[in-house]
């Protein structure tokens, strides 16, 4: 969370619900909040809720039941000109036949700001993004990444408490998007602003927020900071969804206290952490990061649980190698081991043995 941030709820969304037809809901029953300052990324795949949530903060649709409040007033009845938030879009939402400075200047208007006060902002918004001198230039003048800046700029030109963005890295592409996000977040966090931020992007959500709010068929499944939903996912959705994951399938033989014992559907026994399972011959799907899995001897942790494995593909990727293995009848388990000089190189059919300690493997629900 930025610095200063308190835990004051700024944001609440409570029993939210939201129905197009009046009979399947998009967004169920959701109950959110969020302090000033916080950076929050709504995450998840095409149709869990996530745009609907952004698109009922900021006014553009109305919730079905509940209330969405914005520092401690309910917002409801209240329309999107009125609730001062800024918002960036993906495809920039430019007015073409003004150039960037009125563009900039045009939610100042619209707040009947004088002249002179305008030509400060937005001069003061440009210099934010490093636009400073493009002013005078009309935005199909401009690259799909200066547009970008321009928007943002145009959503912190009036000083918004609250900044929404939908998906706004979307049209760029790979190295650009990677620097603007890190300039939204560093502005953001300098600035002060409460930013609730919409991708589908795993990796955008992990590098940019304070918190992500993982949507799946119009429920929050998980919210959490980045590093604890990558390594402490609740359930299989989130740990499949987040980054990439290893599942194997089995049954729940024991639980002890922090540790259970799981049979694999192929006969081999290993331990886990007991997360969402409850009862001994419960079905389970337990998950193992890729990269916590090793396969050096001299590298394994004596206390680390071991299993045969046939090796099927090798990959050099540079930085890592990534290795697809056959283990307990599962084709697609990869491991990632960083490039180092002691690294062995693999070979598909090469038999092995792999290990991970039983801290890192995750018993979630079927």
């Amino acid at each position: 969370m930025a610095d200063g941030a308190s835990n004051e709820a700024f944001v609440e969304f409570e029993r939210v619900q939201k129905s197009y037809d009046g009979e399947s809901l998009v967004v169920k029953d959701l109950n959110l909040t969020m302090p000033k300052g916080e950076f929050l990324t709504m995450l998840g795949p095409s149709g869990s809720g996530k745009t609907t949530c952004l698109m009922m903060l900021a006014g553009f649709e109305t919730a079905t039941h509940g209330d969405i409040r914005l520092g401690g007033v309910s917002i409801n009845d209240i329309p999107p000109h009125k609730r001062g938030i800024g918002m960036v879009f993906q495809n920039y939402a430019l007015f073409p036949h003004m150039t960037i400075a009125e563009n900039l200047a045009f939610p100042l208007e619209v707040r009947k700001m004088g002249k002179a006060e305008q030509e400060e902002k937005v001069k003061r918004a440009l210099d934010m993004v490093e636009m400073g001198s493009f002013g005078g230039r009309r935005p199909a003048q401009l690259s799909g990444g200066q547009q970008q800046r321009v928007a943002l700029a145009r959503a912190l030109v009036f000083e918004p408490e609250l900044v929404l963005m939908d998906e706004p890295l979307g049209a760029l592409d790979k190295q650009l998007r990677e620097k603007m996000q890190f300039e939204i977040t560093y502005l953001a966090h300098q600035l002060g602003i409460t930013t609730v931020y919409v991708t589908h992007d795993q990796t955008e959500a992990l590098t940019m927020s304070d918190r992500v709010a993982v949507f799946d068929d119009g429920r929050i499944q998980q919210l959490a900071a980045p590093d604890q939903l990558y390594e402490a996912p609740e359930n299989s959705f989130v740990a499949q969804f987040i980054g990439e994951n290893n599942t194997l399938e089995g049954v729940i033989k024991e639980i002890k206290g922090n540790t259970c014992v799981v049979q694999l559907d192929d006969g081999e026994v290993i331990d886990a952490v007991p997360v969402n399972v409850s009862q001994v011959g419960e079905r389970t799907r337990v998950s193992i990061r890729p990269e916590r899995v090793e396969y050096n001897r001299e590298r394994l942790h004596e206390d680390a649980h071991t299993l045969k494995a046939e090796v099927l593909e090798f990959i050099y990727m540079g930085d890592i190698f990534r290795t697809r293995l056959r283990v307990a009848g599962n084709d697609e388990f990869v491991i990632k081991t960083r490039n180092a000089p002691d690294q062995v190189r693999l070979k598909p059919g090469q038999q092995i043995e792999i290990g991970w300690l039983a801290e890192d493997c995750r018993a979630l629900d079927a």
